[in-house]
């Protein structure tokens, strides 16, 4: 028998992470997250992750830092961050984007170290 399991989550009831994402939907395998109107900021320190990300910009603009390469992201840009891959984020306007990770970033507590 296959999986049925249907879950919907309001993102007015979704639990926020200690960087400032708000934990949506997630399955086994995978799980999304909002960034929801980040304020510019200097760039953090690079980090590396155990996930792989796919994000989607739905307002704002950022450069995403990774492996020696600066890309811009603006409404409507879409990107990946291999597992691994040393990167960091500058918030340069309000930035709002959607992200899925895979494994779900949240759980083991690999979105938090």
């Amino acid at each position: 028998m296959s999986d049925t399991t249907v879950i919907k989550v309001d993102s007015s009831h979704s639990p926020k992470g200690k960087l400032g994402q708000k934990y949506l939907a997630s399955g086994k395998s995978l799980a999304m997250r909002l960034w929801e109107d980040e304020q510019p900021s200097e760039a953090k320190e690079p980090t590396a992750r155990e996930y792989e990300t796919v994000g989607y910009v739905i307002n704002g603009r950022a450069e995403l830092h990774i492996e020696g390469q600066t890309i811009l992201l603006e409404p409507g840009s879409s990107w990946i961050v291999p597992k691994g891959s040393t990167h960091t984020y500058k918030i340069l306007e309000p930035f709002t984007a959607v992200e899925a990770t895979s494994p779900p970033a949240q759980v083991h507590g690999r979105d938090e170290n």
